[in-house]
């Protein structure tokens, strides 16, 4: 059933022949694309309040700093131009760049951990990031078509208030990656160091550095992220020469020398899988933040495969890299194990990579790296926060990311002594709840608008009477919320169906999709048939 949206004219009360952007209705501007195609427009009339002189500093930022006022706005196929080759090409690199960091080198340490043998962890680790980076690639095909950014396309499918919901949930998801991020950055210096500079001044360093790039907007996340894979690239690869020689595939991986089999061999696994996928899903639900600016005629498929690309392999070599460690020091290097109880996983890169003047120059370029990612969350963070409410959509966006920055590094400081059990909790969650608006989306843009952007009326991307009321979504994501909470895997919490499967087996993801497709398709023929939209 296609959906047909009542078409109202779009009529503009602007003087100036110039195509104009509406933002909730009171706020008027003019399109000036730039090099990276942003709407860089000015509010016409900012009043006098608190709120207006921001907004009027953030004008006049925009102005002559480029920071990309009114970010949320829809870019409509007149305000993008052409893009060459190699910026095409970041659709794959800025993700290398957030991805290839010491925290997928940490994840990469679970799989050890929870008993696997190097070949287990690895296979585990391939699969899981290449399922979780398609997810994340399908949504990033719809930016370039809508001109709209993640969070507004889910209007479409959960509703005006249900993606209210997904706002907030994706701010608590960037954030909680921005604090892995900054806990392993401020462990890298310290580390470093010898001890003598604080975890806690790390974490403020890459928060701040972070907060830096975001607050210029795209223009400098883009600018970052387009180079900074390459260094990192080249310093994991050096890890691998010196490492791979103790890469053993021996079936005794754990401490005590026994080997998992059975159930309790696919409940590790499961467990092993949600994490490493919830890494690579967790994009899903930002991804076409970077790509509305691109033009209405890029190829879908050419998006796709550079973001999966962009996003699975990147994150498999940073963490197979932490793989074959894990399973060295379980093995044949337990030096490295005592690194690691020790201080943290920067002093277990110190210790495997030589000689000591490399090993410190590396740690603290990987640390860096923590910036390239951060910058990601803490812009999209912002972004997601001025689409819960209209009040908060008329705050200047680099105040949300100055808000979003000090919650970041503050959260860091109280978890910085823990940080593989907030990966292993905080990756898992993502992923269950990534996987219901993944479902959601694709299946409202499969089944339901014929896989067509035609049978979306974009106009209507900021106006609640013309978007779906969000019956189905809400109820969809609610069913898929019961799923996952019975197939989950956590340290403070295992679900039931999770208990049967080897004592705990994660099959959050597994059971979240098919209860979210399963409620959403009835429901949302229903909402069409009774509510027409």
């Amino acid at each position: 059933m296609a959906i047909n949206d009542t078409k109202l004219a779009h009529s503009t009360s602007q003087s100036s022949p110039s195509p104009s952007c509406h933002h909730d209705n009171d706020i008027e501007r003019h399109a000036q694309p730039t090099d990276i195609e942003h709407c860089n427009c000015v509010p016409v009339n900012h009043g006098n309040g608190p709120l207006a002189r921001l907004r009027e500093l953030e004008a006049k930022l925009d102005r002559k700093l480029g920071v990309e006022s009114e970010a949320i706005v829809r870019l409509t196929p007149d305000q993008k131009v052409y893009q060459p080759w190699h910026q095409q090409a970041v659709m794959a690199l800025m993700w290398a760049s957030g991805t290839l960091q010491i925290s997928c080198f940490a994840t990469g340490l679970i799989g050890s951990q929870l008993g696997l043998n190097l070949r287990q962890a690895i296979v585990t680790t391939v699969f899981g990031t290449l399922f979780g980076g398609m997810v994340s690639a399908y949504c990033a095909t719809m930016g370039p078509e809508t001109g709209l950014r993640q969070v507004s396309i889910s209007r479409y499918s959960f509703g005006w208030w249900p993606s209210k919901i997904v706002a907030v949930l994706n701010v608590i998801s960037q954030i909680g990656w921005a604090t892995v991020c900054c806990i392993t950055g401020g462990q890298a210096l310290s580390a470093v160091s010898g001890g003598t500079v604080s975890i806690a001044l790390g974490i403020v360093i890459v928060g701040v550095g972070s907060l830096v790039v975001s607050f210029v907007g795209l223009r400098g996340v883009l600018a970052m992220d387009k180079y900074w894979w390459f260094v990192a690239l080249v310093l994991i690869l050096v890890g691998y020469g010196e490492t791979g020689q103790y890469a053993s595939t021996s079936t005794n991986a754990t401490s005590s020398g026994a080997s998992l089999s059975g159930t309790a061999l696919s409940s590790k696994v499961l467990t092993l899988l949600a994490v490493v996928y919830g890494s690579s899903a967790s994009w899903c639900s930002i991804v076409s933040d970077y790509y509305a600016h691109y033009p209405i005629d890029t190829s879908k498929t050419k998006v796709f495969v550079l973001t999966t690309l962009g996003i699975s392999l990147p994150t498999m070599i940073g963490m197979c890299l932490g793989c074959i460690v894990g399973s060295a020091m379980l093995t044949s290097r337990h030096d490295w194990a005592d690194a690691y109880s020790s201080g943290n996983v920067a002093y277990v890169l110190l210790a495997m990579l030589h000689p000591t003047g490399w090993a410190k120059f590396s740690v603290v370029l990987l640390m860096l790296t923590g910036i390239a990612c951060n910058c990601i969350n803490l812009y999209s963070s912002a972004l997601s926060i001025q689409q819960t409410t209209r009040l908060a959509a008329r705050v200047p966006r680099f105040f949300w990311s100055l808000l979003v920055a000090g919650i970041t590094i503050a959260l860091a400081l109280a978890g910085r002594n823990k940080l593989l059990t907030v990966i292993q909790n905080l990756l898992a969650l993502l992923g269950y709840w990534e996987t219901s608006f993944f479902a959601i989306i694709i299946t409202e843009h499969i089944l339901f608008r014929k896989n067509s952007i035609s049978n979306y009326n974009l106009e209507a991307w900021n106006d609640p009477s013309r978007l779906p009321i969000g019956i189905a979504g809400l109820f969809a994501f609610l069913v898929g919320f019961s799923g996952w909470m019975i197939g989950m895997v956590t340290t403070w919490y295992i679900g039931p169906v999770a208990q049967a499967v080897g004592g705990g087996g994660d099959v959050g993801n597994e059971l979240c999709l098919v209860f979210t497709f399963v409620a959403f398709v009835p429901m949302r023929y229903m909402e069409l048939k009774w509510v027409g939209r």
